[in-house]
């Protein structure tokens, strides 16, 4: 990285399953196509709309063991039986060339990048309205059995416990405002001081 590019961001959006996150972080991404995003390693089946190192890189247990014993994750976590970890190596690679790298992960993945990125990671929790809404919304995905929802409804209510480790959370009462809202920390992100320094400098140089 050249003295005169900022290091990049990681951005990272976590919320209970059915919450939106998605769908948000998959609208940012098409008004900012320079924003990177987070590819997960998982040991869950791609469901038939996914593809493999689109959506998700799909690896066995085996393999992904594998990977956590040699320390190639920057983060990784067990989700409703299934494991999810993002490559460390990807992720130094992207700040040191000051790419921004989005990740939609729950809250032990969060934590973890902030425990080893430090200021490097923006933290934002996506809030569901309510529990009823949450609920619907499973529901009217139909893509679990009943008994996957009612499993990811317990484990919502103890993820919605983290909201405090976040330093924004948005309620997605209403998608555009929400999206709003996701935006506007994501344009705040690359205004940061860090980022706009070497702008600043250059003005401040004598002129020759």
């Amino acid at each position: 990285m050249s003295s005169n590019t900022p290091r990049g961001q990681l951005l990272v959006v976590s919320s209970p399953s059915g919450a939106g996150k998605t769908t948000l972080c998959n609208r940012l991404r098409g008004e900012f196509p320079e924003l990177g995003f987070s590819i997960s390693y998982t040991t869950r089946p791609p469901r038939p709309t996914e593809r493999d190192g689109e959506d998700y890189h799909f690896v066995s247990r085996e393999r992904f063991s594998e990977m956590v014993a040699a320390d190639e994750f920057a983060e990784y976590a067990v989700v409703h039986d299934n494991m999810y970890g993002s490559s460390a190596a990807a992720v130094r690679g992207a700040l040191d060339a000051g790419h921004d790298l989005l990740f939609d992960v729950d809250f032990q993945g969060g934590r973890q990048l902030r425990a080893r990125f430090g200021q490097d990671v923006v933290l934002v929790f996506i809030l569901p309205p309510s529990l009823e809404e949450l609920e619907r919304r499973l529901r009217s995905r139909a893509t679990d059995e009943p008994g996957a929802i009612a499993r990811r409804l317990r484990v919502a209510t103890s993820e919605l416990g983290h909201y405090d480790e976040y330093d924004y959370v948005i309620v997605n009462d209403a998608l555009d405002t929400a999206y709003d809202a996701l935006r506007a920390v994501y344009v705040a992100v690359r205004h940061r001081t860090e980022r706009q320094r070497h702008r600043a400098e250059g003005l401040l140089r004598p002129r020759s």
